[in-house]
């Protein structure tokens, strides 16, 4: 143990028990949730480095406090690097998580009760895109448009043209949190030059493909403003980026700092930098690759022990499984049978979902943490029939018991990175 972890034991047992704790439950399971992955030792060096004691309100060379010669350095350092991975002119990284960095997009190009044309939440969207209980969600008028579900999650658009001439929206918005399938970006530009609106993507969940090249960049068909996390598929620290074509970029810096946030966190800002250099190296891009090679095995797992999966299987990294048609049971009770033999996923709204936000009717399933740790197409599918032995098994105490221990083998062989 090092020194610091002896002080956090001694002065914190309460903490450090916690601490303690979650790596070993990180250890002995499986993260399946696709918004979660682990990320580099590198990572979480720079989280706990002393930037972290960093004041750096402002930007490179426009700071309001003295002592910023290395924030700067770093700082830059990431946004080259953002340029370099997303092919864009212009990245802001400071935005401290997902939901701002969306907020300093809508406040930047809009005025209050303005119209954005967003994914309808149970078919799709984030709670950011529009959700009646986010505070966007009470400043902006969110219009929907909806998939098909029993085409494989098909966006119909030319439904999606005539929302749009019918509400004039001044943002037109594609991007998801539970949709397993690609988008064509062409499509939603092609809508946006028919009302004259800003495009935007919020590509949070599939950062790290795109980055991979496994995916397609909404910059290439001319988008104007692109938003991801810097966690979930890109592995990094928790944060947001917010990349842009040049005419936009001092718009939405200020938007930024100083109309959203104050001083960012320097650490997640190193942490990120180290990401974003991780992303340019060989080995992502079939990290990437292999991302979406486990999700359709697992699909095909799923799907072959009677799994009914929303849109019929997937294009990317996630599923969304019904469990209700399934099993006969609403997400929350699977995702608690689930976490009893050590795999996490989340309980999640189907599209036009009959059910509440927390008793909803499927689960959701992703590939990026498993992929991190070295799994394979093999151990997909060994985990599709441990999912469906666990829930069908789910009141037998015993067999849930049995297959706990298995997870944790299976676990043991593939390492956490950073966890020893």
């Amino acid at each position: 143990m090092d020194a610091n972890r002896e002080r956090l034991a001694e002065s914190d047992p309460a903490v450090y028990e916690a601490l303690v704790g979650e790596e070993d439950r990180q250890r002995e399971g499986i993260e399946l949730i696709p918004s979660e992955n682990y990320t580099w030792p590198e990572v979480l060096a720079a989280l706990g480095s002393v930037f972290t004691n960093k004041y750096a309100e402002g930007y490179p060379g426009r700071r309001y406090y003295g002592g910023n010669t290395y924030t700067d350095r770093i700082e830059r350092l990431a946004r080259d690097r953002a340029k370099e991975v997303f092919r864009c002119e212009h990245a802001n990284v400071q935005p401290l998580s997902g939901s701002p960095m969306n907020q300093a997009v809508y406040m930047a190009f809009l005025s209050p009760g303005d119209t954005i044309l967003g994914m309808d939440l149970s078919h799709g969207g984030h709670l950011t895109h529009g959700a009646p209980v986010s505070h966007m969600g009470r400043i902006f008028d969110f219009v929907r448009y909806k998939t098909h579900p029993d085409e494989e999650g098909r966006i119909d658009f030319d439904e999606l043209m005539d929302v749009a001439r019918k509400t004039r929206p001044k943002i037109v918005l594609c991007g998801y949190t539970s949709y397993p399938r690609d988008y064509d970006y062409a499509d939603f530009k092609r809508v946006a030059d028919e009302v004259g609106a800003l495009t935007l993507a919020d590509v949070s969940h599939v950062g790290g493909l795109i980055a991979a090249g496994a995916m397609r960049n909404p910059f290439d068909d001319g988008f104007d403003v692109v938003t991801t996390t810097t966690h979930k598929s890109l592995r990094g620290p928790r944060g947001g980026l917010v990349l842009c074509r040049k005419p936009f970029a001092k718009k939405l810096d200020a938007s930024v700092f100083p109309g959203l946030q104050g001083g960012p966190h320097m650490n997640q800002v190193a942490a990120t930098a180290i990401t974003l250099g991780k992303a340019l190296e060989p080995e992502f891009r079939e990290y990437g690759q292999q991302v979406l090679r486990n999700a359709k095995a697992l699909a095909k797992g799923l799907l072959d022990r009677g799994f009914a999966l929303i849109t019929g299987g997937t294009d990317n990294h996630m599923m969304v499984a019904n469990t209700v048609e399934t099993l006969g049971i609403d997400g929350r009770v699977a995702e608690e049978a689930l976490d009893a033999i050590g795999i996490t996923t989340n309980k999640q709204v189907i599209p036009d979902d009959p059910n509440p936000p927390l008793r909803p009717s499927g689960i959701r399933i992703g590939t990026p943490a498993a992929t991190t740790r070295g799994m394979g197409e093999g151990e997909m599918d060994r985990l599709a029939d441990l999912m469906a032995q666990g829930l069908a098994a789910r009141d037998d105490a015993g067999t849930v018991a049995g297959l706990r221990g298995e997870v944790a083998t299976l676990c043991r062989a593939f390492p956490v990175p950073g966890l020893a």
